[in-house]
């Protein structure tokens, strides 16, 4: 093996490959055999880290703004039907990477597939490799979801990866096709629970995707029916919120259930986490190890923290008051996104909650016009 950069020191030449941006590590992997080796490396990661130069990312399965059908629509629809410069036809679906602290928006390669755009409703989890071969690489982890054009489910998973920049076709979820299932990352292995089949039973059963084995694990059954609950990784723990048996379709129970994979066991069922008939869409939890749960009700952001009551953390922005997607980021900041209240304009808004007694305040994210479409799935990472 020959010097990573001709003519400089080891260390130096490392300190200028762990600068390279998340989005030109693919090509840095295909510059040579020993960059691909250097950045593939554990100590890679930890260096990246350890020097802060990690950055927040929400990764967000976004519809593309649909184009007008001919020039003659387009003209006369007058200027406002150019303003979007990526397009699809309807129900098109894509990955977006968005940085929410700089403002900075990406797209990524379509998926692999005929019409090249994720499943509606679709579930994106993110993961670092396990502790074998890939410690600290970072996927994303698109599982299930409605064809685009049927609107059947479907069993596929995608997996996308930063390192090599490309998707590759999942082993496909076993079991029923199921819809609107809880969907969380747990540790390097991508957690499934409830939803409904296709004759609209609510199901309780769950299962694991391991992406570094390509493998899926059945896991015991939960205890109750939940369609339609939300999924979180709390405290190194797989959290299933809310959700309703097939006979109360819609009439949302407050209990929650929590698989613990080192026990491989679900532990007794919780009641009260949130409130019956609260539709648990916008829970979300800070990354480990902060435990903390956020959720928008009423206008206004929540928190809750261990066995604490919910409190008001911050009210919402007027334009954000429709917001359905929350995300906490590892920095201690909560992102909300939702479509603003004139033209169906999107809006991101960034809050960090401030010391006890200081209160909070939010600051607005500018999305480009091309990036404003519907959000129907997202997780954080930091890459």
């Amino acid at each position: 093996m020959g010097e990573l950069i001709p003519g400089l020191p080891e260390e130096v030449a490392r300190e200028c490959l762990v600068r390279v941006g998340f989005d030109q590590l693919p090509v840095v992997r295909r510059i040579s055999r020993q960059w691909k080796s250097e950045v593939e490396s554990p100590y890679y990661h930890r260096l990246r880290r350890a020097e802060g130069l990690t950055r927040p990312v929400l990764a967000l399965a976004q519809a593309r703004p649909a184009a007008p059908a001919d020039d003659d629509d387009a003209a006369a629809a007058g200027p406002a039907a150019h303003k979007h410069s990526s397009v699809g036809p309807a129900n098109s679906y894509r990955m977006v990477l968005l940085d929410p602290v700089e403002g900075r928006w990406a797209p990524l390669p379509a998926p692999p597939g005929p019409a090249e755009s994720l499943p509606l409703f679709c579930q994106v989890a993110a993961v670092d490799g396990g502790g074998g071969a890939r410690p600290g690489r970072k996927r994303l982890v698109v599982v299930g979801g409605w064809n685009p054009e049927t609107w059947a489910p479907v069993d596929s998973v995608l997996v996308y990866d930063f390192l090599t920049g490309a998707w590759r076709r999942g082993a496909p979820m076993p079991g029923p096709r199921r819809s609107f299932f809880a969907c969380a990352a747990v540790g390097g292995n991508v957690y499934v629970a409830g939803g409904h089949d296709e004759e609209k039973n609510a199901l309780r059963s769950a299962m694991a995707y391991d992406p570094d084995a390509d493998v899926w694990a059945q896991l015991p059954d939960m205890a109750e029916e939940r369609d339609e609950p939300r999924g979180l990784c709390v405290g190194g723990r797989f959290l299933v919120v809310g959700g309703y048996p097939t006979q109360a379709q819609g009439r949302f129970v407050g209990s929650t259930e929590a698989f613990d994979p080192a026990a491989a066991a679900w532990e007794p069922v919780r009641e009260g986490l949130v409130e019956d008939g609260a539709c648990p869409r916008t829970c979300c939890a800070a990354p480990a190890p902060a435990g903390r749960l956020y959720m928008l009700r009423d206008g206004n952001l929540m928190a809750r923290d261990g066995g604490a009551a919910w409190r008001t953390v911050a009210q919402l922005p007027e334009d954000a008051r429709t917001a359905a997607t929350v995300v906490a980021i590892p920095d201690g900041r909560v992102v909300v996104i939702g479509a603003g209240c004139h033209g169906g304009e999107q809006t991101v808004y960034v809050l960090r909650e401030e010391e006890a007694g200081k209160g909070a305040s939010w600051e607005r994210t500018a999305t480009p016009s091309e990036f404003s479409g519907h959000v129907q799935a997202s997780c954080s990472l930091e890459i």
